[in-house]
């Protein structure tokens, strides 16, 4: 069921060392700041709870996985300290991504849309429909992707990361996703991707946890300094937002 709450929603479930965290806002599954904050929080949560042994990340509905960030927060910004706080938020919740202990497996059902193809790229493996395009398309409004742009190019590359800022009007497919690094697999519909989502988690979670724990370590060797960067350039984002440019694009798309 869709929630009507301004803010959206977020659900954890733990059934079988398999924690599920369900996020839902009624723009898309896009995220208000307070939401992100919720889910940053949720993960650095579960990092500590010996219930859980793996993550599985998914959004609510079968369209969009995630629209990004709030779009009316985002146009209400008009100083630099808000602006480096709204863009803060997916640099919380990457980097709690990246220091969780456990292994977070990302269930993409549909089109994912900026600061959601950084959700997608923190996650440590992604499964993925037919329908789960992604676009990166903050170019349009003034601003780019610096803060999630790690955790992309991380994932895709340089040039795929350059491939998908640049051409910021075009939707790349999932096949494109897949073939760059972003989604492990990719499944015809919602059905074949949940069967396998709960096939694949369940086979992880019961493996070694220590094991599990020392191979997430392993995967995010090199990114400690993410901490500091992904704010720094949160704070990039803050101050192009309040630009004459972005201010205008912005009053466009209010229209």
């Amino acid at each position: 069921m869709t929630t009507t709450r301004p803010n959206g929603s977020l659900y954890t479930r733990i059934e079988n060392k398999i924690a599920t965290v369900e996020f839902e806002h009624p723009a898309s599954n896009s995220f208000p700041s307070e939401l992100l904050e919720r889910l940053a929080n949720e993960f650095d949560t579960l990092s500590t709870n010996d219930e859980a042994a793996i993550i599985v990340l998914k959004s609510e509905g079968e369209r969009a996985f995630c629209a990004g960030a709030s779009f009316d927060e985002l146009v209400a910004i008009d100083n630099l300290e808000d602006g480096k706080y709204f863009f803060s938020g997916f640099a919380n919740v990457i980097n709690a991504m990246r220091r969780c202990s456990k292994l977070i497996v990302g269930r993409v059902q549909g089109k994912t849309v900026g600061g959601g193809v950084g959700l997608a790229a923190a996650c440590d493996y992604v499964l993925a429909t037919e329908a789960a395009s992604i676009k990166l398309s903050e170019f349009t409004i003034g601003i780019g992707p610096f803060v999630i742009a790690p955790a992309v190019e991380r994932k895709v590359g340089v040039s795929g990361l350059a491939e998908l800022t640049l051409d910021a009007t075009s939707w790349k497919n999932a096949y494109w996703a897949k073939e760059k690094g972003l989604y492990a697999r990719v499944f015809e519909n919602i059905d074949e991707l949940d069967k396998e989502v709960e096939i694949f988690t369940e086979t992880l979670a019961s493996y070694n946890p220590e094991a599990l724990d020392e191979m997430k370590k392993a995967l995010w060797i090199g990114t400690e300094h993410w901490q500091e960067l992904l704010i720094e350039r949160a704070e990039i984002s803050g101050k192009l937002v309040l630009s004459d440019f972005t201010k205008n694009a912005l009053a466009k798309f209010k229209k």
